[in-house]
């Protein structure tokens, strides 16, 4: 199982790096985590965006959708369907407005999922959490069928004990850290040290700060991590087209 980067930033794109998307691949299928700002051209980079077999988003936020309309006008301009038909993407009915958006003549189609049963897509089976988020959120617990590694993606959340479940055990903890560890007052996303404290409380073998401010710290965000961590867990941040192999 492999996870590419395709945009990591909160909020709005900056520097030439995009918002909230990831490609992850698995015996041959390609699945896209969350389609932000900048997210299609930062995939026409590394491959064709007619070939993924599926999206999967985890909230309406734009930082998280933006260029879900740009993706379905590529579909739509483009005769070449090499692998589906139509790009179905997977969302949840909680905001049924964004929800019906997914559906896109000759382009793509919306799929409703469950968040209280699981659900397979691909070589995939994916649970979901309800996050602590402005909006209705899903953190995902992604497994490859195949092989039993697991992904578990935060998602956008504030830390809360309900999202160990989620994350126990994972191969990679893709988290959402928007925050330095002083951060005070509403946080609807988690700061370094609770990103620290999850991962040790989770007991997963890496992860991989993303959610990220524009202008960030790279050596702030991985020494806070680190220094809430009680186990030898490997500390990454994300960057554009940064690679991880599970």
């Amino acid at each position: 199982m492999k996870l590419t980067v395709l945009g990591f930033l909160g909020g709005y794109p900056s520097h030439g790096d995009g918002t909230s998307s990831y490609l992850l691949e698995a015996d041959g299928f390609k699945l896209l985590i969350d389609f932000g700002s900048g997210a299609l051209l930062s995939l026409e980079k590394i491959t064709d965006p007619l070939t993924i077999d599926a999206m999967i988003l985890t909230h309406y936020h734009n930082d998280h959708i933006a260029d879900v309309g740009v993706m379905q006008y590529y579909w739509q301009l483009h005769a070449e369907r090499p692998r589906e038909a139509v790009l179905p993407i997977y969302g949840h009915q909680e905001d049924q407005q964004h929800f019906d958006s997914l559906d896109w003549p000759k382009s793509t189609k919306k799929v409703a999922y469950n968040p209280d049963a699981e659900l397979k897509i691909g070589p995939f089976k994916i649970n979901f959490q309800k996050t602590h988020h402005p909006v209705t959120a899903y953190a995902l617990r992604i497994e490859d069928i195949k092989t039993g590694k697991v992904l578990a993606f935060t998602a956008d959340s504030a830390y809360f004990e309900g999202l160990k479940e989620i994350c126990k055990d994972a191969d990679l903890l893709l988290t959402d850290t928007n925050f330095f560890s002083n951060k005070t007052g509403q946080k609807w996303h988690m700061t370094t040290a609770e990103t620290g404290k999850l991962a040790t409380d989770s007991n997963v073998k890496k992860v991989l700060l993303s959610h990220l401010p524009a202008d960030n710290d790279t050596d702030r965000l991985i020494n806070e991590t680190k220094k809430a961590i009680t186990k030898d867990i490997p500390v990454m941040v994300a960057k554009t087209h940064l690679v991880v192999q599970m």
